[in-house]
């Protein structure tokens, strides 16, 4: 068989987890996968303008409805891959109230969240933080990432104390504790449920149809599991395959 590349863009809340997802396939397939990375939003931009993309993993599943509208995408390609947890981070262990004591409390200088109008965990953590009641009190604190990802750098910096970042992001460090850690409880924000879809201009491309049969098996979706998602009850049922 012929050895394709295929080319992912990829919401940035997944990039750790994709970078697993695509070694372990990788292991097993004369394919191989190049990964670009950006804001959910960001990417349906560049999809728009033609960028040469073959699968896109959204952050949400607006801009692949879109996309799927718009005539873009392999029909029933979309299927949702995976559901992401929002939380609110603190890269500081030393402070003597929790992350959720301190937000409610104003005791902090910035917060932190990506642009809801760009990532969908910005709008998430907007939402939270409409929801608390705590809209007035901390937007004058605000700082927004372009991404989660840059959101994150925020906080890791120290730039600013706590901010809103995917669960996926800190689930594996180190030294996490109920301190400088709040799992964002679901009813505060809308499901952030993550669709992907096969672009149309890649259609023929055979690697892009092995890499979503891949993502529907057993260890694909352990994979997903231990980067700290959920998934959803129909992960195996969506899509053409």
């Amino acid at each position: 068989m012929h050895a394709e590349v295929l080319h992912i863009a990829v919401a940035s809340n997944f990039s750790q987890t994709i970078k697993t997802l695509v070694a372990t396939f990788e292991k097993t397939s004369a394919h191989s996968v190049r990964l670009s990375f950006a804001s959910s939003g960001k990417i349906y931009a560049q999809i728009k303008h033609g960028a040469p993309f073959d699968v896109f993993f959204s952050a949400d599943n607006q801009k692949s409805l879109l996309l799927e509208a718009e005539g873009l995408t392999v029909e029933g390609s979309r299927y949702t891959y995976a559901l992401g947890q929002l939380v609110l981070w603190a890269n500081n262990g030393t402070q003597l109230l929790d992350v959720e004591t301190r937000l409610l409390n104003g005791n902090f200088r910035k917060l932190a969240l990506a642009n809801p109008n760009l990532a969908p965990y910005g709008l998430a953590a907007q939402q939270t933080i409409e929801n608390l009641g705590l809209t007035a009190d901390t937007q004058p604190k605000w700082v927004q990432g372009e991404n989660i990802m840059q959101t994150y750098q925020f906080i890791h910096s120290g730039n600013a104390d706590l901010g809103f970042v995917a669960l996926s992001q800190v689930y594996q460090q180190d030294g996490l504790s109920k301190r400088n850690f709040w799992l964002v409880p679901d009813h505060l924000y809308a499901n952030i449920q993550q669709d992907l879809v096969w672009l149309k201009r890649a259609q023929a491309n055979v690697a892009a149809r092995e890499f979503l049969d891949f993502m529907r098996q057993t260890k694909a979706q352990h994979i997903i599991q231990a980067g700290g998602y959920k998934l959803p009850e129909n992960i195996s049922k969506g899509g053409v395959f």
